[in-house]
């Protein structure tokens, strides 16, 4: 459930003395990367149309396993492409169509947004009013908004970041109650409506909210007030218990030699915050119904639409692309990711959805929307993986050192090598040489360097020409 959107890394701070040849652009979600892609030359696409570019693009993407789902394209009301790429079944060899259904994480939460606003609008609740007015003895109730809610400007510490509470809880019901009350167990993390931290636990509240103000379960009061009125017939939230040809499964790992389906998160978990399923055919309903007013009011949809914090509107990330405002948001959930972008200026919608968990989706949302612009997008290079030997890889387990502030932490875990950063989450690096890795939807090479002695010695980045390098420590 956690968001995957664009944050600037304090890597580029702590490696700048590194990278003064060259302009560089680092980028983190939850992982630990530097994004780097081969600029496309200038011939490529002069032929072709844009659905044909696109598809190329998402191609590549699916040819290296960095994209495995369905993807959506729309312009002035107009599909331009909407095809699914790899497989929604390993087992069976089903493929992903367009009717595939995945679960979303945290688009959830334009969701709950809206129907939080749907009250404001019919003067149920008000956005201002103190958390305490609805969950009687919420520690620092009265000074925690609805709108600190929306925001995640309310420092309430987010329950998906506790690792071992997720482990335990994920495939198995859990009462709103129970939820709630580990939630309150926790300190905040700052002092309400001083600063932002995308909070699971912010949006778990509001869909106690809603049930208490609409007087249903909020799974109903979503199918009522925006699932049934869109005809979005192919969404819901019970993933575990969804019976349907077109259910994809999620996969934890997903590679030429491996696949390993992931756990299903149980939805009384994911809740308010990332519980809905859904095709994209459905969210492009979805889409279109903000142009009409169908189910947001004109003012409603500017309060979601106006950031806050982080550019942090109510359910939606705000920003710019190419001159047009861009409201954008994705989401991560066990063996599945997600994005979405809406650019009212140009009706655009793009909607990717993946059941491998792919990390760098807005990226290839960005490069779609370059090509429906005509500007110069990234292509990936071809990567070939290869499963080197656990012994090969146990020998880079350790700590890899950039600047005294900075390092970076090798993992083995499971026969794979994982990367992590200091208050990070951990990501898988794919071999393409024994001594050479990648990581999926960026092109980034990381290699392994052995001294004289053939005593391991250091850790390369490499990205456009520029290179970083850690030295191991330990």
């Amino acid at each position: 459930m956690r968001c995957l959107h664009k944050m600037k890394s304090n890597l580029k701070s702590n490696l700048k003395s590194n990278l003064k040849s060259k302009p560089c652009v680092l980028s983190v979600t939850i992982r630990v990367y530097i994004l780097a892609f081969l600029m496309i030359s200038p011939g490529r696409g002069i032929s072709q149309t844009i659905p044909e570019m696109v598809d190329e693009l998402l191609k590549a993407y699916s040819m290296q396993r960095s994209f495995n789902g369905v993807a959506l394209v729309g312009s002035k009301g107009a599909l331009l492409l909407q095809k699914g790429y790899g497989l929604q079944n390993v087992k069976t060899g089903t493929l992903n169509t367009p009717n595939t259904i995945f679960q979303t994480g945290s688009l959830t939460k334009q969701f709950t947004a809206a129907i939080i606003l749907q009250l404001q609008d019919e003067k149920k609740l008000a956005i201002q009013d103190p958390l305490s007015k609805y969950i009687p003895g919420y520690p620092e109730g009265d000074k925690i908004t609805l709108e600190m809610l929306l925001a995640h400007t309310a420092g309430i510490f987010s329950y998906t970041n506790d690792e071992s509470f997720m482990r335990r809880a994920a495939e198995r019901p859990i009462t709103l109650d129970s939820l709630i009350a580990y939630i309150k167990s926790r300190p905040l993390d700052f002092q309400p409506g001083t600063s932002f931290s995308y909070s699971n636990s912010g949006y778990v509240l509001l869909g106690a909210v809603i049930e208490k103000v609409t007087g249903r379960s909020y799974f109903r009061a979503v199918r009522e007030r925006i699932l049934v009125p869109l005809g979005m017939d192919h969404s819901g939230f019970d993933f575990h218990a969804l019976k349907s040809a077109g259910k994809a499964i999620g996969y934890r790992k997903l590679s030429a030699t491996v696949n390993e389906p992931a756990t299903v998160v149980d939805s009384s978990l994911s809740y308010a915050a990332g519980g809905l399923y859904s095709t994209a055919a459905d969210l492009y309903k979805w889409d279109r119904s903000l142009y009409g007013h169908r189910i947001l009011s004109d003012t409603s949809l500017k309060q979601a639409f106006t950031p806050h914090r982080s550019k942090y509107g109510y359910g939606w990330f705000v920003d710019t692309t190419f001159g047009s405002i861009v409201m954008m948001h994705g989401g991560t959930i066990s063996g599945f990711s997600c994005f979405m972008a809406h650019i009212p200026a140009s009706e655009t919608c793009i909607i990717l959805l993946d059941n491998t968990g792919a990390p760098d989706l807005p990226r290839i949302g960005e490069n779609i929307d370059a090509i429906l612009n005509d500007r110069p997008y990234d292509f990936p290079e071809p990567r070939q993986e290869i499963v080197p030997d656990t012994a090969v890889l146990s020998q880079y387990v350790g700590e890899y050192r950039f600047s005294a502030e900075f390092s970076i932490t090798i993992t083995l875990e499971n026969g794979e090598l994982m990367a992590a950063a200091p208050g990070q989450g951990k990501n898988e690096m794919f071999a393409e040489k024994d001594n050479l890795f990648f990581m999926k939807g960026v092109d980034t090479r990381i290699e392994f360097v052995k001294g004289a002695t053939g005593r391991l010695e250091k850790m390369i980045f490499r990205q456009e020409g520029v290179e970083t390098t850690g030295i191991k420590v330990r």
